[in-house]
């Protein structure tokens, strides 16, 4: 062999073993990656209400804590979308993977179970009314199927046991919910009950409020700081629903807070620094703050009612599901004695938002891509590599990635 042909046969060797190493290099870094959120054991999702990102997050926000100081301390996720309006079909997509009905997209004033009639191959139960079928199966099915645990921590739940139960509190069903307005304090219930059953979406699914679980696992908000002072007594998975006037929804409340952003942001700071301290949390948690849906509207009124047109913008080619009806859509519900009209000319919740802290965050993070509740649904079920559900399955659909976890 000549000496030209020696050296062109080494530097093909070379060559091979570098692009081997490259190679190998590109595919330890995608696992290593994916192993890096698998390392995430505590997940802790506190679900806020009715806001944009415009209004959250903008110069003149009324809550800074959120806008500025949480949002440093992490990952602000700019083009986070809400899925539906108004909340509680919200609730169950972030759980379930599961499209609106007319019921859910209306807040279900009527605790009814849901008649179901088929599934479509993509998993969205065909059908009408509220409280799923043990057939169609949440988060927490899969989470203890898996040997993981989870728990629910609901605001104000159980404040008056006349209308629910403190821990896996819902209505009789068949019934008209209750909680559909806030109680004010009384002699009879000092603290008022500001518990809302269509935050909650544990309570819509007979696979979870049929199990003796839900008791267990479906509490009031007071339990959560005894729960985390050891990892061993931390959920894997943890959703926390704060009280009406807590969560920014009712604005003024009946105990006299101000409610919207400004009560939003004052639970804010009493409660996330207890869970970022917390054991569970230090060691390998994930906290995301999201809203439901924005309140983003047109809006006309008198003095017996309220116009509300909502966009409906979605994003990450979200699908409508199989049971509501063309768009734009009508309906009318009271609430406090107003009756409120809502145009919906789309099926999405539109822009909100969120904020994400984790020690595999780096803080300042700033993500630009688009995430709503089936992307947050998908890429919990990613951490502890579970199956999809509905339309966290969706065809692609992205979770969150290398833009949110930029300290792996």
């Amino acid at each position: 062999m000549s000496q030209r042909s020696s050296l062109r046969a080494l530097f093909m060797v070379v060559c091979a073993a570098l692009i081997g190493v490259i190679v190998a290099a590109c595919g330890s870094s995608s696992s290593i990656k994916a192993a890096g959120q698998q390392q995430i054991k505590h997940v802790f999702v506190i679900t806020l209400e009715n806001e944009n990102y415009a209004t959250t997050f903008g110069a003149n926000s009324k809550a800074p804590y959120l806008a500025q100081t949480l949002a440093s301390q992490g990952a602000m996720v700019q083009q986070y979308y809400g899925t539906g309006h108004v909340s509680l079909d919200n609730y169950i997509s972030m759980i379930s993977g599961q499209a609106p009905t007319p019921d859910t997209d209306n807040d279900c004033v009527t605790y009814e179970d849901y008649k179901l009639t088929g599934m479509t191959p993509d998993g969205q139960a065909i059908g009408s009314g509220c409280v799923y079928p043990a057939s169609i199966k949440t988060l927490p099915d899969q989470l203890k199927a898996a040997g993981f645990t989870w728990k629910g921590y609901e605001g104000d739940m159980g404040n008056d046991p006349t209308r629910e139960a403190a821990t896996c509190g819902h209505p009789t069903l068949n019934t008209t919910d209750l909680t559909q307005t806030a109680e004010a304090p009384s002699a009879a219930v000092p603290l008022g009950d500001q518990y809302a059953t269509r935050h909650n979406p544990f309570m819509y699914f007979h696979s979870i409020i049929d199990s003796s679980d839900c008791g267990q696992n479906v509490v009031n908000l007071n339990k959560l700081t005894t729960d985390l002072q050891s990892i061993s007594t931390t959920a894997n998975f943890n959703l926390i629903t704060p009280s009406l006037c807590d969560d920014g929804h009712d604005s003024p409340c009946v105990n006299g807070q101000p409610g919207g952003l400004t009560s939003a942001n004052t639970f804010l700071q009493k409660w996330v620094p207890i869970i970022t301290a917390s054991p569970a949390f230090q060691q390998d948690g994930l906290l995301i703050i999201n809203f439901d849906e924005s309140s983003y509207a047109t809006v006309t009124q008198t003095a017996s009612s309220e116009d509300l047109i909502f966009s409906g913008a979605t994003c990450c080619s979200q699908q409508p599901g199989p049971n509501l009806a063309p768009f734009p859509q009508t309906s009318s519900l009271s609430y406090k004695g107003l009756t409120i009209n809502l145009t919906k000319q789309s099926f999405g919740g539109d822009q909100t938002g969120a904020v994400m802290i984790s020690k595999f965050i780096k803080p300042g993070t700033v993500s630009t891509v688009q995430y709503n509740h089936y992307s947050m649904l998908k890429s919990i079920e990613d951490i502890f590599q579970l199956g999809y559900l509905g339309y966290a399955g969706q065809a692609g659909l992205v979770g969150f990635g290398s833009d949110i976890f930029t300290n792996l």
